[in-house]
């Protein structure tokens, strides 16, 4: 009989058994006792947006990321996780900071006016958390000039979110690219991988083009390239993830790579558990130890 039982299934087997045991509190007899790990320390770094607990306050999400093994937040000012106010930011910081995850990024957060005090109201937000990535949405071009003053001011870089064909600046990431491409280097891309490929964008190609420039990337899988709704838990979909790995990996990437699950909101975690387990397949099947 031929084997049908592909490497998915046993992902997807190994996140149901995952899933299983965070609802129970029961451990398989198989996982009580740790395998040792094999392979290389990964150079992809696996992190979660926090857009996608939207649905849940800082602390449950706390616990859904000490469930998942994960230690890196891309935060953002959605219920508690990251206030904008500074006495509830340093509350969520500590919490953050007592749990043993670190900020490496925050966003999406929106640059709506071409305006001093506005624009220092957003880095002063990334300095007190100690973040050294904005993850930008949507900054008009008229702006960068302005932005890029406080990017040389407070050394803290400013990634550009491509938001795909809705986008009404920024489809793709090669868009973001052509826009900052003479303003100070430390202004980069967020590569969105979902709405790149729905900007009828080749993602890697997209990648290797950004180079040195990416200080971000938000991941998540599709079904169908032309369809935002088609969202699905990473490895469902036909995302070139593997690819995506190695071309990282070969552009010399030293950021995050971040899950950001928009769908099922209520209840992400199944999908969030199924995209961690996928992910950290790959990198394993790369020969490598996963990050997160």
């Amino acid at each position: 009989m031929k084997n049908t039982f592909s490497r998915r299934n046993f992902v997807q087997s190994g996140a149901l058994i995952a899933a299983a045991s965070v609802t129970s509190g029961a451990v398989p007899l198989f996982a009580q006792k740790p395998q040792p790990a094999t392979g290389k320390p990964s150079p992809i770094h696996l992190g979660v947006a926090s857009y996608t607990f939207r649905n849940f306050n800082r602390a449950q999400m706390i616990g859904f990321l000490k469930q998942l093994n994960v230690d890196a937040l891309n935060a953002k000012d959605v219920k508690d996780h990251l206030p904008m106010d500074p006495t509830e930011e340093a509350k969520a910081v500590a919490d953050y900071t007592a749990a043993g995850i670190k900020l490496h990024a925050a966003g999406t957060i929106y640059f709506p006016k071409d305006e001093d005090d506005d624009i220092r109201s957003k880095f002063e937000y990334c300095k007190r958390a100690g973040i050294s990535v904005i993850v930008a949405g949507d900054p008009a071009p008229g702006t960068l000039p302005r932005i890029e003053k406080f990017v040389k001011e407070y050394d803290i870089r400013l990634a550009i979110h491509n938001h795909g064909p809705e986008d009404k600046l920024w489809h793709s990431p090669l868009d973001v690219l052509n826009g900052i491409k003479n303003y100070d280097p430390r202004i980069g891309c967020c590569i969105d991988v979902g709405h790149t490929v729905r900007a009828g964008v080749d993602v890697v190609a997209a990648i290797r083009a950004v180079g040195p420039r990416l200080y971000n990337v938000h991941m998540k899988d599709l079904t169908s390239f032309d369809s935002k709704e088609s969202q699905v838990p990473v490895g469902d979909g036909i995302m070139p993830i593997r690819a995506i790995f190695e071309t990282l990996i070969s552009t010399n990437y030293k950021g995050f790579v971040d899950l950001e699950y928009e769908v099922h909101a209520d209840d992400p975690m199944p999908g969030v558990i199924s995209s961690f387990g996928y992910m950290r397949g790959v990198l394993a099947g790369m020969g490598y130890l996963s990050h997160g």
